[in-house]
């Protein structure tokens, strides 16, 4: 599981992506950092994200744990219908529920078949093989609603606060924009998570533990972070040292840290606030 800041939102957002080809690094995975940035833009942030390859026992543990969590998930990969697509199976396995086509789904998917037919100049054979194969993309787990999708009408679907979207880009993330602006708008006001920090030379973590376990005593809600460079091109061996949380609340925190600080034979660089 790839590990993502926490979250002290009341409503967590996770993101499941699957598919072998990213594990293999045949694709290079750009979906969590457009979550994360979407997510951002409206002030919410991602509380973890998970990567699955094509196993459908691996799938279904994973969307069972996400089902049960309670957090809104998007879930990226996997809903086409060829044979190395599992998450719909998956999803209705882990749900114990039947799958089924859902008409609107349906209607969907045979106007882009109309579509696609009309752009190539050929008659639309609705019964040929090869059209009724693709209607098993709009076969859903039972209870499942339509994600609209603006690029090529081939919906993906929600169950309860799980949204399985597919995994290219250009369809999934206007998907996941659809959903988090129709769905959770109300979360929006959310207070928007700042960092504030300072490049430590010569600092060792273990060293500096103690300062952060007093800072987060003396701020709840406010959590320290310490990420360690040992060839960073600009800073060379360093410790990023800072805080996340409230706007308002953070200033007090930083300036109780660069007092601590002092107490260290550690060099101070530049400050970062994001």
């Amino acid at each position: 599981m790839s590990q993502v800041q926490e979250n002290s939102n009341p409503q967590p957002f996770g993101l499941i992506v699957i598919g072998d080809e990213i594990l293999s690094g045949k694709r290079i995975d750009k979906h969590m950092p457009k979550v994360i940035e979407l997510l951002a833009a409206r002030g919410l942030p991602l509380a973890w994200a998970e990567y699955v390859g094509d196993d459908p026992q691996r799938i279904t543990e994973a969307l069972r744990r996400a089902f049960a969590s309670g957090d809104v998930v998007f879930s990226t990969g996997g809903i086409g219908a060829t044979p190395d697509d599992h998450t719909r199976q998956c999803a209705a396995a882990a749900l114990g529920v039947p799958l089924a086509l859902h008409p609107q789904a349906e209607v969907l998917i045979r106007e882009r078949m109309q579509d696609t037919a009309r752009e190539q100049g050929v008659a639309y054979e609705a019964d040929r093989p090869d059209n009724i194969h693709r209607l098993n993309m709009g076969v859903f787990p039972e209870g499942a609603e339509i994600i609209r999708n603006p690029y090529n009408k081939i919906p993906g679907f929600s169950v309860n606060k799980v949204h399985f979207v597919p995994g290219f880009p250009v369809m999934a993330w206007p998907m996941i924009e659809s959903v988090l602006d129709g769905l959770y708008s109300h979360l929006f006001a959310a207070p928007r998570i700042s960092e504030k920090s300072i490049i430590v030379f010569g600092g060792m973590e273990a060293t500096l533990t103690p300062l952060m376990v007093d800072i987060e005593t003396r701020y709840p809600g406010i959590k320290v972070f310490s990420l360690p460079s040992v060839d960073h091109p600009q800073y060379g061996r360093h410790i990023e040292l800072g805080v996340k949380g409230h706007p308002d609340r953070i200033e007090a925190a930083y300036t109780s840290l660069l007092d601590g600080l002092h107490g260290f034979d550690a060099k101070l660089g530049p400050e970062l606030v994001r």
